[in-house]
């Protein structure tokens, strides 16, 4: 059983935010609408369609069961295209090690559609954790890319679709988890900002050296290496949509950025150049932008950015083990509305 509510995006409903229950017809299935021209561009037309969003799931063994639940209802809805996950597949306490990694993998690998992922911070920033597995962080990176990227520029999940990745531009070769594709007329990217302050949090379970006042190197270099990574894909992503004729823009990256903190915050300072760049080319753009993410498990939408234009919204999580189905209408003045869809068997 699910039950379900509705929350519009955008100006189209005068800015009310409101929710009310609603029901739809079931489309035809998502692979009659699939169409790979060029690898990037999937749908046609402006028709509108459905895609599944989720995140911070599953934290521990018990809760297994939970997202086997979510994934048998995203499966048996035929109107959902493909599956969008905003990082964190394990508990911030659960051990890093390779089994687990692969195990939450062969999980994901049940859904039937495309699963288009960002890494967490749990499943690799916080490794350096004791109760982790004491890992080196870009290590436990290393392997996340290759178990969860295994081919880039193609998607996992029980039907792969091609993918423009990041990883195509020399410069960023490593950046596999980098995406973005066009699917009836809007931009869908992936952007690899973390939890933890985007990994400026000191790695002090392998190094109680490592303070904000004496950083590592080499946490300092992957700082800076992924944070262009982000903001030249960030560019891209906008180019893309721009050079499409793109209606709107979504935007997935796993951590809450803290837009209510001052800038000048140490728990702001992982996240503003991103969010100075996103804002820009936000704005810039001028139609629908929305920045999906996880981190903290409520689902909310609001707008944080005098660019009203602009939403954010996260998803369920670890103790509300959700999800969210987003409704697409690219023809609709603001593109975007989401369902929750709660699970009763997961209820506490």
């Amino acid at each position: 059983m699910t039950s379900v509510s509705r929350i519009a995006f955008g100006l189209c409903l005068g800015m009310a935010l409101g929710f009310h229950a609603f029901a739809t017809g079931a489309p035809p299935d998502a692979a009659a609408q699939v169409r790979e021209s060029d690898g990037r561009e999937h749908g046609q037309g402006w028709g509108p369609f459905d895609f599944a969003f989720i995140g911070d799931m599953p934290y521990g063994p018990a809760a297994e069961t939970q997202l086997d639940r979510v994934i048998a209802q995203i499966n048996a809805d035929p109107s959902v295209r493909f599956v969008v996950h905003a990082g964190d597949i394990k508990a911030g306490s659960e051990r890093c090690d390779d089994a687990l990694i692969l195990r939450r993998f062969a999980q994901y690998e049940t859904l039937r559609r495309p699963f288009v992922y960002t890494p967490g911070d749990n499943e690799w920033t916080d490794c350096h954790r004791t109760n982790n597995g004491a890992y080196l962080p870009t290590e436990r990176l290393a392997f996340l890319r290759s178990v969860f990227f295994p081919r880039p520029g193609r998607t996992t999940g029980g039907r792969p679709m091609r993918v423009r990745t990041q990883a195509d531009d020399p410069p960023f070769a490593e950046f596999v988890e980098n995406v973005l594709f066009q699917w009836n007329r809007v931009t869908f990217a992936t952007v690899h900002v973390v939890g933890s302050n985007n990994d400026l949090d000191p790695w002090s379970g392998i190094d109680a050296g490592d303070t904000y006042a004496t950083p590592r190197p080499d946490r300092l270099a992957e700082f800076a290496s992924r944070q262009a990574a982000a903001l030249a894909w960030l560019d891209a992503t906008f180019d893309a949509a721009r050079s499409a004729g793109a209606s709107a823009v979504f935007l997935t990256i796993q951590a809450n950025p803290n837009f209510e903190l001052a800038a000048a915050d140490q728990q702001r300072l992982g996240f503003n150049a991103v969010l100075d760049r996103l804002a820009a080319r936000a704005a810039a753009f001028g139609k629908p932008v929305v920045l999906a993410h996880g981190d903290n498990h409520v689902f909310f939408v609001d707008k944080p950015l005098p660019n009203l234009l602009f939403s954010r919204m996260q998803t369920f999580g670890s103790g509300q083990v959700h999800w969210v189905k987003v409704h697409v209408d690219p023809s609709s003045a603001g593109v975007f509305s989401a369902e929750e869809q709660v699970v009763r068997a997961n209820l506490p």
